[in-house]
């Protein structure tokens, strides 16, 4: 929690105005027992109706004194508390922005949506309630303690024998709760996960009739959680009822003391009357202390969440800046010896990949499930680092690299099409933003700019074969395209991403098995499009498909992380056995089907 208070320093004078407005309002509230006790002992006693009238003046004025300050410190404690989650959020989101793909699959997205939302908004609350309670509950019941001081000492050291008494309840059931409420917060990352895993796979769920076993799963995490979040909930309402008990307790020892010393004349009935409210001002305020404890509790638990987050650091560094230049030579790509094993993983993904890329090539990669064909293009942009080994581009090591320089030459379509919210036109504008230093609406200034833009992404659109589809769409490049392209077919937005990525004019282009919603013809007029539209861009091509890799430049056939082959598509279907089995079991069904 306290590496989150950073993001308070923008709000310093607020988080000193809110706690000060509040202790001016509890020490008005301090002064009312002692003018109620004036009233009786004074006013109802001596049958002094005008004084009475004007100490019920006074209280008014305090009333409405205090009121002021109630409000003026609420309004202090909420700009701060929103304005530190929303630093916070944005901090947040920037780091994990900032965290290489080792450290998301570690996090899981589940627990990283229930950290920007759930958790910074239980530190909020603690935060608001803290600048508002935290110093007032305590200055109350010391206060309350030290008055009654001033009024009886006999009849105080009740009120110093009850206060510790309520410290311990108060404080033990919070020592007890935080460690209780973080399992709750797991729990709640569990049940989200579950969630968001149903809900993006619910058509794959009712295409296998699978509603029935997910929703007793769901109900189970749901169960669990609700069981540990009643457990806790018991728990913590144990506090008020304690805390009852001892206060009206003490209360009763209070009002007998009082009527024995009244009766022998050392207090008056105005004085027991003050001593009894100041023991009812400590109860309301110890229960508010109790409720902002479990609060407090509560967004201790999360800050330490989000803190665990915050103190992830990338395993991606950049310490070599841009000291080494690209070095002139005809190996544009090389691998040299890589091995590399996922976080945790028990085997090597990929053991001894070594080859070497000339520029303008096209490299196509081929293997099994599981052989390791995205790992190896994920190394090129850096998504992940090697375990042992080097990955040169331009003879200068990736790791040497600025991220974003580095990034910046390549163009990479993923397995899977993600397309956002947005017209045709800001979604292609993500391929070039950094290309052409464009900001907003509009490339650089004019309508002239505006018009080199669009003609790029037509060209963009055309080499990728989506031009003929997004013409015969409403409004063109300002068609509007739903959350993840669910208003377009599959092959549709494949189509997309590619042009996404060809946009930006890379000077190496990655499709990761980019094509396997196209059909054959569209699939190889895309690879003829792609070839034709730079002889410099280096592409690789990761596919299933014999068919989408059989031209290329040079083909790396892999099998279990291993590279089996690599060469020419003669060359392979001559010497190397795994690309053979490939080949000739897709081409020996497709001739089939012909045959029929």
């Amino acid at each position: 929690m306290r590496r989150l208070l950073v993001y308070l320093k923008d709000y310093k004078k607020e988080s000193v105005l809110g706690p000060l407005f509040k202790l001016l309002e509890a020490s008005f509230e301090l002064f009312v027992p002692l003018v109620i006790a004036q009233i009786v002992d004074v006013g109802i006693i001596n049958g002094d109706y005008g004084y009475v009238w004007k100490m019920g003046g006074v209280l008014l004025l305090l009333a409405i004194v205090g009121l002021t300050c109630s409000v003026t410190a609420q309004y202090f404690a909420a700009k701060a508390a929103t304005g530190f989650a929303t630093s916070l959020r944005h901090s947040l989101f920037s780091h994990i922005q900032s965290l290489s793909y080792t450290e998301m699959d570690r996090l899981g997205t589940a627990a990283m949506i229930t950290r920007m939302t759930s958790d910074i908004n239980q530190v909020q609350s603690g935060v608001n309630l803290v600048l508002r309670l935290f110093l007032r509950s305590p200055f109350i019941v010391f206060g309350a303690m030290i008055m009654a001081f001033t009024i009886d000492v006999k009849a105080a050291l009740i009120f110093v024998v009850t206060i510790p008494l309520l410290s311990i309840v108060v404080f033990g059931i919070m020592l007890i709760s935080i460690p209780l409420y973080r399992k709750v917060q797991a729990g709640l990352d569990r049940v989200l996960g579950r969630t968001r895993e149903n809900l993006t796979g619910v058509r794959v769920i009712r295409a296998f009739n699978r509603e029935d076993e997910e929703t007793e799963g769901f109900t189970e995490e749901n169960q669990w959680l609700t069981r540990m979040q009643m457990f806790v909930g018991r728990f913590s309402a144990c506090m008020n009822p304690v805390t009852y008990i001892i206060v009206n307790v003490a209360t009763v020892v209070l009002i007998w003391t009082g009527a024995v010393r009244v009766d022998n004349g050392i207090l008056t009935q105005g004085q027991v009357i003050a001593l009894v409210n100041y023991m009812s001002q400590i109860l309301v305020e110890l229960v508010k202390l109790a409720n902002l404890i479990i609060t407090v509790t509560k967004a201790f638990a999360c800050a330490g969440r989000i803190s665990g987050v915050l103190e992830m650091s990338s395993s991606l560094s950049e310490e070599a800046g841009e000291s080494v230049e690209e070095t002139k030579s005809n190996a544009y790509i090389q691998f040299r010896h890589v091995d590399f094993s996922y976080k945790g993983a028990g085997a090597d993904a990929l053991t001894d990949i070594d080859f070497t890329v000339e520029k303008g090539q096209t490299v196509g990669i081929i293997g099994g499930t599981g052989s390791g064909k995205t790992t190896l293009v994920h190394l090129l942009p850096r998504f992940y680092d090697v375990k042992a080994g080097e990955v040169l581009i331009g003879g200068k090591d990736v790791r040497n690299y600025p991220l974003e320089g580095l990034r910046a030459k390549i163009g990479i379509v993923m397995q899977k099409a993600v397309l956002f919210h947005g017209t045709v036109r800001e979604n292609l504008r993500w391929g070039i933003v950094e290309e052409e230093g464009m900001t907003g609406d509009v490339c650089g200034n004019g309508e002239a700019d505006r018009t080199d833009e669009d003609a790029l992404m037509w060209e963009a659109l055309e080499i990728a074969q989506a031009k003929e589809f997004i013409e015969k769409k409403e409004g063109g490049l300002d068609f509007e395209i739903e959350q993840g392209g669910k208003n377009l077919s599959g092959g549709q937005r494949q189509r997309m991403t590619i042009a996404r990525a060809v946009v930006r004019k890379p000077e190496i282009l990655i499709l990761d098995d980019s094509a396997s919603a196209l059909d054959f013809a569209t699939d190889a007029a895309l690879r003829k499009a792609i070839r034709n539209a730079s002889e410099d861009m280096t592409v690789f091509i990761v596919s299933q498909r014999a068919a989408s890799i059989m031209y290329a430049d040079k083909i790396l056939v892999l099998d279990d992380g291993k590279i089996a082959g690599q060469g020419t598509h003669q060359e392979l279907l001559a010497s190397c056995e795994v690309y053979q089995e490939i080949y000739y079991s897709q081409f020996e069904k497709e001739e089939g089907k012909e045959g029929t």
